[in-house]
């Protein structure tokens, strides 16, 4: 086992499921292991400690979380001294379960506690036996904490946690807690920490985060936001994102500010999840098909170029064929750029899991089958329009799962389409090009002429020089574990 004057330090991998708020979190996971002088392990190496960032919304996450653990059961018995960290929402839900079911794990937190992981880490190894300590509320805000960020130029900023909604279907609000918000100066040093490494596109993260404001008092908080980000342009901010507004909090001003506001990208994801009145009353969603549907004519009309994308839950308890054929209208109507679709599944703890009405499978996959074919319908109708058209894409890693094969790159474009372009020499992710889309698919664009424009970029030059951004938090006295002289002195050049 590793001492504190050891030369090597310890390594640690991350794994996580579940949505942007989970991928951000772990961000802040790395950032506080790096602070405590772990070490990211290669992907080919077995890492000193493995840490789950679990969700607890996804269908079957438990069966997931159990099975991997048991996988690496075996592994962190011919390596002495490897450790197991379970954190996220399943290990909220769950708390001292995961330990009797797997009593391999040596440390549980929780939602309202990632500062403490290091902590935690430490005492199992010096107590010899699994540390459980999740809190019912959030201890200190996240992103107070340092992070290890997984892009050189795009980055999460989390602007409030928790929900203040009780939708029937979700189990969210009772592990994340109420909704707790940031202050705008807390928030816009970050986002400004993080344009002076480099990143070029922000995305701003809630679980509601058109409620932002609702703490200290000012409904209108969120729109002043977005038009506080439009300052930052000049210093390098390009592309300002959020994600995801509830649809009866949806204010004009913000709308405003997006049209308003040229680094606020024209994309909007907002979730439906029934276009039935009557089952969205049952989901305890405070609004209806109309009100949806006005936000996205409104939208639309302040920037006819928006894209607006989705999420859909069929086979809500007691949905029937009309209120299914309501949803298939809206669809139909808002003519979305793209939709997540879900099968309704029970979730524990949830109003829902112990409603009447109860779909057959077989019922609820027919209608997802058909619902799918409309929404490939519409989003392949949606994306034509624009073959022909100049796009600018901010160049990414890993967007394009087949670009290997077919020599192109990948990357979003503004209005946050994925678009697959002819590659050519000298092209980084995070770099800038213009091009033409020659061709339309309903989940991407292909633009397979020449390139308009190349910019290199400085998130281009850290990506090449293989750099990490990192943004730093506030330190509570986290203990190191020896990190040598030599490597804190490489990591800070990386930083800085």
């Amino acid at each position: 086992m590793t001492t504190e004057n050891s030369a090597a330090p310890r390594t640690y991998q991350v794994r996580t499921y579940g949505c942007q708020m989970n991928v951000h979190d772990s961000e802040r996971i790395a950032g506080l292991l790096d602070a405590a002088g772990y070490v990211k392990a290669a992907e080919a190496d077995t890492a000193d400690v493995v840490v789950f960032n679990t969700c607890a919304v996804r269908e079957n996450a438990d069966n997931r979380l159990y099975g991997n653990l048991g996988h690496l059961r075996p592994v962190k018995d011919k390596h002495p001294g490897m450790q197991i960290a379970v954190g996220g929402c399943l290990a909220q839900k769950d708390q001292g379960d995961i330990v009797k079911k797997a009593p391999w794990v040596d440390v549980v937190f929780g939602t309202h506690n990632i500062g403490s992981l290091p902590v935690l880490l430490e005492r199992a190894r010096h107590n010899e036996e699994a540390q459980v300590e999740l809190l019912e509320s959030l201890e200190i805000f996240p992103s107070t904490l340092p992070a290890r960020r997984e892009s050189t130029y795009a980055g999460w900023v989390s602007i409030s946690v928790g929900c203040n909604n009780t939708c029937t279907f979700c189990i969210v609000p009772s592990l994340r807690g109420k909704e707790k918000d940031r202050r705008p100066g807390e928030v816009l040093a970050e986002v400004e920490a993080l344009v002076a490494e480099g990143v070029l596109e922000v995305t701003l993260l809630g679980q509601n985060v058109n409620t932002y404001g609702v703490e200290f008092g000012d409904r209108l908080a969120f729109g002043k936001l977005l038009r506080a980000c439009g300052s930052l342009r000049e210093r390098g901010l390009e592309r300002v994102r959020f994600t995801s507004p509830h649809p009866a909090a949806f204010t004009d001003d913000v709308i405003d500010a997006m049209a308003e506001t040229e680094n606020v990208c024209h994309s909007l994801h907002m979730p439906l999840q029934s276009g039935s009145d009557t089952v969205l009353k049952a989901m305890r969603r405070s609004y209806r098909a109309d009100r949806y549907l006005s936000i996205i004519d409104n939208v639309r009309r302040a920037m006819p170029d928006a894209a607006i994308t989705t999420d859909i839950i069929v086979g809500f308890p007691g949905e029937t064929e009309e209120d299914f054929q309501q949803t298939l209208h809206v669809v139909r109507e808002a003519r979305f750029a793209s939709a997540f679709t879900f099968q309704y599944s029970k979730r524990p703890g949830t109003p829902a899991a112990t409603m009447e009405g109860q779909l057959p499978k077989q019922v609820v996959q027919e209608r997802y089958e058909r619902l799918m074919a409309l929404v490939e319908e519409v989003t392949w109708a949606e994306n034509k329009k624009l073959v022909g058209q100049e796009v600018e894409v901010l160049v990414a890693v890993g967007e394009g799962r087949k670009d290997g094969a077919t020599g192109r790159l990948s990357g979003r474009a503004r209005d946050g389409r994925l678009v697959h372009f002819e590659g050519a020499q000298g092209i980084r992710p995070g770099d800038i090009v213009h091009t033409t889309v020659t061709y339309a698919a309903p989940h991407h664009l292909n633009a397979d002429g020449p390139l308009l424009a190349h910019r290199l970029t400085r998130a281009g030059d850290a990506h090449e020089a293989g750099q990490v951004t990192r943004t730093k938090g506030v330190m509570l006295g986290l203990p190191t574990i020896g990190q040598p002289v030599a490597l804190a002195a490489s990591k800070d050049a990386c930083a800085s």
